[in-house]
């Protein structure tokens, strides 16, 4: 690596949000919980280090072509304005050419698994692609964002059994209710900065009822969770992980309910660990039928 690439090295690591994981794990969560679903709690080595890589890779070149088709808007959002690309530090092709880069090595990645896994991986690849733009016209972006954050959904399934069943698109639609709430409260943080440049939001499109659409959003989530314990017959290890996570989103009201811009913000990172304690009842769940 050249000595003006090295030293551009930190800025291109901030720009694919190296230094923020919450998002990697807020897509990790329902991909693991899909794989060891599929899996009966057995998937193996190579698919586990395939689709936890792929998966930071590909969040990383979202976050690349995100601050490049808000490159404009940035600037005006105090939050964002000091991003590699908004700041001027980087220009807005190299974002362009990381994302590239990025997307081949997690293609790559996946080159070894059915041809299905790989068409999947071509759609997940688009809607992740085309999600920034959505912010222009959609009245409820973070509902295409859940699609775009759970697609290791269906590929998880795809990758383990060859096809997939009806259970994936039922836990694809759970964590498009799951991104709704917590992208309503990221963006519940922004939204007088988003009404003075005009990019749409869920929290600007529930308004006053903006609470209790994120709490809806919860009980979507955990209600779709519950159904799929009671149908596979979960034992009380998932249950004790699903009352967890209740306990989470309710958690999450009282930082919401004021509208506090840091309290929302707090609500939105403290998802990581309602996504990490459902997958860890899943995971005790099968760990403890394995024996």
């Amino acid at each position: 690596m050249s000595a003006p690439m090295f030293a551009r090295l930190p800025l291109y690591l901030r720009l694919i949000r190296m230094d923020k994981p919450i998002g990697s794990l807020l897509l990790l969560w329902p991909t693991l919980n899909a794989l060891w679903i599929a899996s009966n709690g057995r998937p193996s080595l190579s698919l586990l280090v395939i689709f936890v890589v792929g998966t930071v890779l590909m969040r990383s070149a979202g976050c690349a072509v995100n601050d490049y088709a808000d490159r404009d808007f940035d600037r005006y959002v105090k939050r964002t304005e000091s991003r590699p690309i908004t700041s001027g530090k980087i220009r807005a092709w190299e974002a362009l050419a990381i994302a590239a880069g990025l997307s081949i090595v997690s293609f790559l990645l996946i080159l070894p698994l059915n041809g299905l896994t790989k068409a999947l991986s071509v759609v997940a690849l688009f809607v992740a692609g085309s999600y920034p733009f959505t912010k222009r016209f959609f009245a409820i972006p973070q509902a295409y964002l859940g699609i775009a954050f759970g697609f290791g959904i269906p590929m998880a399934f795809a990758a383990v059994q060859g096809h997939v069943p009806m259970l994936a698109w039922v836990m694809l639609l759970a964590n498009v209710f799951w991104s709704v709430a917590y992208d309503t409260e990221y963006a519940m943080v922004d939204r007088d900065d988003d009404i003075k440049i005009g990019i749409r939001t869920s929290a600007l499109t529930f308004g006053r009822f903006d609470v209790v659409a994120v709490m809806l959003c919860y009980a979507a989530t955990l209600g779709i969770y519950a159904a799929i314990g009671a149908v596979l017959r979960f034992n009380a290890f998932y249950w004790a992980g699903w009352v967890a996570a209740l306990g989470c989103a309710l958690y999450h009201y009282t930082l919401i309910r004021g509208r506090e811009r840091m309290q929302c913000f707090a609500a939105f990172r403290h998802n990581n660990w309602l996504g990490g304690v459902l997958f860890a009842g899943i995971a005790a769940h099968y760990a403890v039928t394995a024996f």
